[in-house]
């Protein structure tokens, strides 16, 4: 059984256009946010923290926030609930980003920070002694993402 402590955040991968169009969100008042998956497996399931490793050009740790919940259930209906939590800026681009899938899963956080001082990948995967990223994520522990923030705000 592994401890809660051991998932005590999720690092996910996204795209700098998803990660510009938060930011933009969080500019403009925006309290809750909602990252849009297809499908449901895809975590985090129950954590605290979301960092966001912005994959290329970036390649770095961004920022992070506090984790809401992840609601998985059918498409139609988490967009009509959560719609302006989300990056995409219609229902047009919506379905096309979930296409034919019923099933769509939104990852809420709230909270959003984007660090002072982001962290390479290289220099990330040294912190966690890892030579990759998996593109599903990882889950981190307290110690290891308290460490993250305050590398983030040196």
């Amino acid at each position: 059984m592994v401890s809660e402590n051991a998932r005590y955040a999720f690092v996910m991968m996204i795209q700098e256009k998803w990660w510009r169009r938060f930011l933009e969100l969080v500019q403009s008042g925006a309290k809750v946010l909602s990252y849009v998956r297809g499908g449901n497996g895809a975590p985090p399931k129950n954590t605290s923290m979301i960092f966001f490793y912005v994959a290329k050009p970036k390649g770095q740790v961004a920022g992070y926030a506090q984790f809401v919940e992840r609601k998985v259930g059918d498409a139609e209906d988490l967009w009509k609930k959560h719609a302006g939590e989300s990056a995409l800026e219609s229902q047009e681009k919506y379905e096309e980003f979930i296409g034919d899938r019923q099933i769509a899963s939104f990852v809420r956080f709230k909270n959003l920070c984007e660090a002072s001082k982001p962290i390479p990948l290289k220099r990330f995967l040294m912190l966690l002694g890892m030579e990759n990223l998996s593109r599903k994520g990882l889950y981190v522990g307290k110690a290891t993402a308290d460490k993250l923030v305050l590398l983030m705000s040196e």
